[in-house]
């Protein structure tokens, strides 16, 4: 996929994210948090079984328990994160819970590329990247502030 491609289809997805706790958190308000949690996975995975079947590659499926056990963390990574965002959302809004998943993701990210973890190529520590990390811990502050 061309980088640029990438970029702004990753950015659309990102706003989509934003849209994400705002929505579970009405959700939550009819449901109870951990509920809308669950509903919100299920519908997302049935959404992703009809995409995996319509797509014709359900067969890599096969495959799931030939991997290291870690792998299969994504789900539970990503439940984590919307039960924390339907709660955190009432707390910070909407803006603070993006603010805060941004910074925690390109953080970590950093820390990842690192070290070289997950089969990735080590990538130094750069002025750039720790100012970067920097400006948006100070943009959160200002945003949860």
């Amino acid at each position: 996929m061309d980088r640029g491609v990438a970029v702004l289809l990753t950015a659309a997805a990102g706003g989509l994210i934003a849209l994400q706790a705002p929505i579970n958190a009405n959700l939550g308000k009819a449901t109870g948090s951990l509920p809308a949690a669950l509903v919100s996975f299920v519908v997302g995975t049935i959404a992703l079984a009809a995409i995996v079947v319509l797509s014709g590659k359900a067969s890599g499926l096969g495959a799931t328990f030939d991997v290291s056990w870690y792998y299969l963390l994504g789900g539970l990574l990503g439940a984590v994160y919307v039960a924390n965002a339907l709660i955190a959302v009432s707390a910070i809004g909407a803006g603070g819970v993006a603010a805060a998943t941004i910074t925690g993701q390109l953080t970590a990210s950093v820390a990842i590329d690192r070290l070289g973890l997950f089969g990735l190529d080590e990538v130094p520590l750069s002025p750039e990247r720790l100012i970067g990390v920097a400006l948006l811990l100070a943009g959160t502050l200002l945003i949860v502030r």
